[in-house]
């Protein structure tokens, strides 16, 4: 992990996260000032149950996940956070991540935030407090699904609900960002596996078999969905 931020670039990291969307510039800088940038290597965490902590980070770029290990060693993906919004030990936001990890699932940014200016800046806003109520409403929703799909769905089609989950939390298209006629993930067949709660072997055997059905394309750490339709039906 690395510190960046040169007055410079205070606000970059700020700058297109939906929950500060009209904020004045004046705003912008104040809260930016407060939220340090910290960057994180692919595969390194930002918290584990082993480093307490209690701050709020909100993401710029990359991805991270968010995942329980059981007694017996096993997983739960309880949330992948993409790029402009929120997550952190905040129990005042109903976001508790004891026992919880967080790890980068690519090179990733983020802007960290104390329990003390949360409550000066965020929640003391009425428009950014909505907002953090919206997101953590829609994560609870996503993390019974989760659970129902561990429960209720075989294997392959929790691999294919997490590719179909994957590429609809993309960022938005843009002026710099043309829209994709077939999306790319970009994840190693191990890191999906862990996504989709299941082993690296038994992953790869699925994902083949999707391959050779011409629903995706398989690259080196990339995985290209070809027919977004078709796997939705394999998802159940």
């Amino acid at each position: 992990m690395t510190d960046t931020g040169p007055d410079t670039e205070r606000t970059w990291c700020l700058a297109e996260v939906d929950i500060f969307r009209d904020l004045s510039a004046q705003e912008m800088e104040a809260i930016a000032a407060a939220a340090p940038m910290k960057t994180y290597s692919a595969g390194e965490m930002l918290y584990a149950p082993t480093q307490p902590c209690e701050v709020l980070f909100i993401l710029k770029k990359g991805r991270v996940r968010i995942f329980r290990v059981s007694a017996d060693g096993r997983a739960l993906t309880t949330a992948i956070i993409t790029p402009g919004t929120i997550f952190g030990e905040m129990v005042l936001l109903g976001q508790r991540m004891y026992d919880n990890y967080a790890e980068a699932l690519d090179d990733a940014t983020v802007c960290v935030m104390s329990r003390t200016d949360v409550h000066r800046f965020l929640l003391a806003d009425a428009r950014i407090s909505a907002r953090i109520t919206a997101i953590l409403g829609r994560r609870l929703a996503d993390l019974e699904q989760r659970l129902s799909d561990s429960v209720f769905k075989s294997v392959a089609q929790r691999i294919a609900t997490t590719l179909l989950t994957l590429t609809t939390a993309q960022p938005p298209a843009g002026p710099l960002r043309p829209v994709a006629r077939h999306p790319q993930i970009a994840l190693t067949h191990e890191q999906l596996a862990a996504l989709a709660g299941t082993s690296r072997e038994t992953c790869t055997k699925v994902l083949r078999a999707l391959a050779d059905r011409g629903l995706i394309r398989l690259a080196r750490g990339r995985i290209t969905v070809l027919d977004a339709a078709r796997l939705e039906d394999e998802a159940g």
